[in-house]
């Protein structure tokens, strides 16, 4: 397939252990599993991961489950059956990582809790993603991004002023927990290293979202300050807007930079918005931003898009167009930078996936193998931690096992 592994991956050797399901969980898993990570994910022996049937699906299965569970093994486990607990601690341990994102207490119920699995294998790492976080007085509710988004500061701001906040379209809110639990997984496998311990990273979703709030808290604990909805505006920061175009289309345009600023206004032909002393910084700028928007609006008005990026690029300042998926398919950036991939279903067709990042010199990530089918994996997993056959073919028939 497209992207297969040439170079050392740099995780590899590393077991984890995915129970997640849909998406903030197994988005973590993925990224591990994209470095090298032998990720076995675990699913209900019934339907698997619910990601399996959502958005758009081709020949029955997600075409979103393909990007999401590349990489990984899969075997199905009815967690609510001793056995498949027992399965569980076996398979943790030889592991080095364990990542689930159940309501707190579900895990504990299980027998499956960090104090139960470290008495296993003091060295595990044990990645907990929830809404709320597994202490405080909300940890018993349920969290989704969505809700954590909101929770978190974020939905207050997507929003034109006096208008409805909208949600960012994608699960943003789960992605960034993801992503903040990678980091503490690697932070942990360092300390690890260090001391020969293990260690619970308990993430929360509205924290994760909390984390990306800039000066939100510290300006309103200092002017009582509470952030509006700005539209397509960043507050506080001049200019920078989106701008109408004549072929009805929108311009990016960044020129809050002082130098930056100056090359802008010579570029639409304000020279004398480029020299006045009150524009010179960007404080200057934010009291008349309006008069700037205004300007910047009036000469986009009268250019194509292009026209607009072209003559902006020329001038070095930064500017772009709002991407379709359409768009980023056919840019020759993406192209280039490999971050459109395409891979081989199991009926021979093409599908284009995104490529993976972060892209290091020596020991890049790679997509090394397709999303598992429910269960894939169930048998060589079962025999790797010491099963006969006569044993998974027992435990199949009792509907522990997949």
């Amino acid at each position: 397939m497209s992207g297969a592994a040439a170079s050392p991956q740099a995780l590899a050797g590393l077991k984890v252990i995915e129970l997640g399901q849909l998406i903030a969980g197994p988005f973590a898993a993925r990224t591990l599993a994209d470095f090298g990570a032998d990720v076995i994910k675990v699913e209900a022996p019934e339907g698997g991961d619910p990601l399996r049937k959502w958005r758009l699906l081709k020949d029955g299965t997600s075409v979103w489950w393909q990007v999401q569970s590349r990489n990984k093994r899969s075997i199905a486990l009815d967690l609510k059956e001793p056995q498949a607990q027992d399965i569980v601690r076996q398979l943790v341990r030889e592991a080095d990582v364990l990542i689930e994102n159940f309501r707190p207490g579900a895990m504990e119920g299980w027998g499956l809790g960090p104090e139960a699995l470290h008495a296993i294998n003091p060295r595990l790492i044990m990645l907990r993603i929830s809404g709320y976080g597994q202490s405080g007085p909300y940890r018993d509710r349920p969290g989704f991004g969505v809700v954590a988004e909101a929770m978190g500061g974020l939905r207050h701001l997507t929003a034109e002023p006096g208008h409805v906040p909208v949600r960012v379209g994608v699960s943003i809110g789960d992605t960034l927990a993801a992503l903040h639990g990678v980091i503490g997984v690697l932070v942990a496998l360092q300390h690890r290293h260090a001391t020969g311990q293990g260690q619970v990273i308990d993430m929360a979703l509205y924290e994760a979202v909390f984390n990306c709030m800039e000066s939100l808290l510290p300006e309103y604990s200092a002017f009582g300050v509470v952030r509006e909805p700005s539209g397509s505006a960043l507050p506080g920061i001049a200019p920078t807007n989106a701008y109408r175009c004549a072929d009805g289309g929108y311009a990016l345009v960044a020129g809050n930079g002082d130098s930056i600023f100056k090359r802008l206004m010579a570029a639409i032909g304000r020279p004398d918005l480029a020299s006045d002393a009150q524009l010179a910084d960007n404080a200057g700028r934010v009291a008349r931003v309006t008069e700037l928007d205004a300007a910047i609006g009036e000469w986009t008005s009268e250019r194509t898009v292009g026209e607009v990026l072209a003559a902006l690029d020329a001038a070095s300042v930064p500017a772009g167009r709002i991407y379709t998926v359409a768009d980023i398919a056919a840019d020759a950036h993406y192209q280039a930078r490999g971050m459109l991939q395409s891979v081989t279903m199991a009926d021979g067709s093409e599908l284009a996936v995104p490529g993976v990042v972060p892209k290091l010199s020596l020991t890049p990530g790679a997509h090394r193998r397709n999303a598992p089918a429910l269960g894939q994996d169930t048998d060589q997993v079962l025999k790797e931690i010491g099963l006969s056959g006569e044993q998974i073919a027992a435990l199949r028939q009792r509907g522990i096992v997949n």
